[in-house]
This record gives structure tokens, sequence and C-alpha cells, in this order.
């Protein structure tokens, strides 16, 4: 299926603003020590088990939220669209991103409408379609420039009334199965995009919204292979994900993310390249 299987990933790293400085719903104290070293055996996951060409962008400690490198920029196919994120303090966020994703000829598409805001975590492509969650960091202008972008997928808009991204509380687990948080706006969410949509999606549902947020990829020698967090953070939900039968199961740490509304799929873009023959 279209857009499941990746070739490279961008990510990037953490400066030490990330700790007082990111933008954040929960008070905890980040532990800068253990949220690089599991940023870096996350990045060691994307490049040995999961055979992905890595581009890593240096950190920036002008901008604290760097490292979430998903709400930059939304890439699909030849096709990269340079977002407008929705925090003013985000914006920079954007100006690595475009020249990384230029060096890998992408067809950059920049969103310049000042009315328009978009973080690429409110972007969910299926393989089939995508719909964008209407967050406080998303609004309408911006999914209807990344519906005119992206003018080979249908684009349906899904309204949030809680949690920060759409993908805070779903990601794709396979082809036509969604990974849903058990919470009721996230259930609601699921509901409308199964009612926009002219596919049927196959649910699986979680304990836990973040535990929703799981990385899904088919890669070649492997099949079904699934990033998500480990047993540690969210038992619950790490048992059901566990019960997937047929797929490579990966688990990793991202607790101090966490405590600044990070998730697995914030932390890199994945990018499908064609070979130049």
């Amino acid at each position: 299926m279209a857009g499941l299987h990746y070739t490279h990933a961008v990510v990037r790293g953490i400066p030490t603003s990330l700790a007082t400085g990111a933008l954040r719903s929960s008070e905890a104290e980040v532990d800068l020590t253990k949220a690089r070293q599991e940023h870096a055996d996350y990045v060691e996951v994307l490049r040995t088990r999961l055979g992905l060409e890595v581009v890593e962008l240096p950190a920036d400690e002008a901008l604290p939220d760097c490292v979430f490198v998903e709400d930059a920029a939304v890439v699909c196919g030849d096709t990269a669209l340079i977002t407008r994120p929705g925090a003013v303090s985000r914006r920079g966020e954007t100006k690595a991103m475009k020249e990384a994703l230029k060096k890998l000829d992408l067809n950059l598409v920049e969103m310049t409408d000042e009315n328009a805001t978009l973080d690429g975590g409110d972007v969910l492509f299926t393989g089939q379609e995508i719909f964008v969650g209407l967050s406080k960091r998303t609004n309408q202008r911006g999914a209807e420039i990344l519906a005119e972008v992206f003018k080979d997928y249908t684009v349906s808009t899904v309204p949030m009334t809680k949690g920060l991204h759409l993908k805070s509380f779903c990601s794709m687990g396979g082809p036509g199965l969604i990974i849903v948080g058990a919470s009721e706006h996230a259930q609601k969410a699921f509901s409308t995009m199964q009612q926009k949509s002219k596919y049927r999606y196959d649910k699986l549902t979680v304990p836990d919204d973040f535990g929703a947020n799981c990385i899904y990829m088919n890669v070649p020698g492997k099949g079904h292979v699934l990033v998500h967090m480990n047993g540690d953070q969210f038992p619950e939900s790490f048992k059901v994900l566990e019960k997937l039968k047929d797929y490579t199961l990966i688990a990793v740490s991202d607790l101090e993310k966490i405590k600044v509304d990070g998730a697995l799929t914030c932390i890199s873009i994945l990018i499908n390249k064609k070979t130049n023959i």
C-alpha cells in the first residue's frame, strides 16, 4: 500500500533549551541526559532495525521544540509541504527542514498564507487518504492548502475537542488498521474519520491515548513492523499491542519527550524516496 514503505527519515537533535523552553501542558521536569539517550536509541532503531537512511539535523538552541520535526513538513510521495506551525515560537523550525528536504530532491511547496496554520502532527496519512485534525495548532485554511498540494488523495478534516494533535491519540497500525486511544474524544475522532471515508478501517483500541501513537511500516524482508512505546510507560496499552500477530514489534522509550507532549511519530519525518534509474 502506498505510503507505508519508507527509505529515509529526517530527525533533529535535542537542544538544551528543550528542558525549560519547550511548549508543554504539564509541569514535569525533563531529564535532558535521559531524553538524549532515548532519542539516540530511537534513531538507532530507524537506522539499524528499519534500515532507513537517516538525515540528522543539528539542534538549534533558539528553537526549544525543534526535535519535533514532524510538525515542520508533511511529505507524501515526492512532494513535501513545508508547513506554517500553529505556535509562533515554532515557525523558525521550517528553515532547516526545507533545506534538508531540498537536498533529498523532493518537490517543495511552502505554506505562505498568513491565515493558515498546520502542524504535521495533525496529519494522518492512511496510505489511501489523508485526515487532518482541526486543533489548537491546525486550522481549516491549513487543511485546504494541504488538500490543494496533495490532489491525488481525498483530504477530510476531523474536529478536535481535546489533545494537542490528531496523532496524540491515533496512528496507523498497518494497512487499513488505525490504533486509537480509549478516551472519549479519541473514539469520537475515529468515528468521524470512518464516517467521512469511503474505505473501511479496522480499529485497535488501546487504554492510553499516547500509547496509540506508533510507527508502522512495511519493511522488506520483515513485513509488518510496529515501533511502539515500551511497557514501563503504558503497560496496559503494551499488552494490547503485544497481541498483534505476524508483526515485528519494537518497543522504545519516550518518557522524557512525553513530558513536553511529544510522541513517537513527532520526532521523525519518514520519506519514501524512489530510486532514480
